[in-house]
């Protein structure tokens, strides 16, 4: 189990591999999740038929933990289920929780998120298996059968919906 600190620093332990991550929270981002717990599996690459990606463990896991909501549905999960304020910016087709809002995501992952891997060299293989078998709450895509799938996808669609009607943010 890897945090932040561990994870960002050059050289980063997590290797530029293909791979599954899952994250772990010592504290929930909802009071109906558990502490402590795998609550969400990740792949890099995703499935790509017949094209090359130049994703990887250490470029996801280092977006995830620095990077924004328009970029990673970890983020955009996580900070939907804080309360953040996502807001539609630059031309309003993308979303965030602007400057402040992702330095404090930033900040409550670092204090909170745990992060491990494995290398795979057909993560969407291994992953479609994960959460066809273990609880992962905040996983939407192939887990309809989760507890929390509705709920989740409604506090995003509030969250979307919500920053629809702000104005754009630069």
């Amino acid at each position: 189990m890897w945090s932040a600190q561990e994870v960002l620093v050059r050289p980063s332990p997590v290797p530029a591999a293909a791979g599954v991550y899952g994250w772990h929270f010592k504290q929930p981002p909802h009071p109906d999740l558990g502490a402590g717990r795998l609550l969400y599996v990740g792949i890099a690459p995703r499935y790509m038929a017949n094209r090359t990606s130049t994703q990887n463990l250490r470029k996801r896991v280092r977006y995830h933990y620095r990077g924004n909501a328009a970029g990673s549905t970890l983020r955009l999960t996580l900070g939907s289920l804080l309360g953040l304020e996502l807001r539609r910016v630059g031309s309003g087709k993308r979303m965030t929780f602007g400057k402040a809002g992702e330095a404090a995501l930033s900040q409550w992952m670092a204090d909170n998120a745990r992060v491990c891997w494995i290398e795979q060299s057909e993560p969407w293989t291994l992953e479609s298996q994960l959460i066809s078998q273990l609880d992962l709450p905040l996983n939407l895509d192939q887990n309809r059968h989760n507890a929390f799938h509705s709920r989740l996808k409604e506090i995003r669609a509030q969250a979307r919906q919500r920053a629809r009607e702000l104005p754009i943010s630069s």
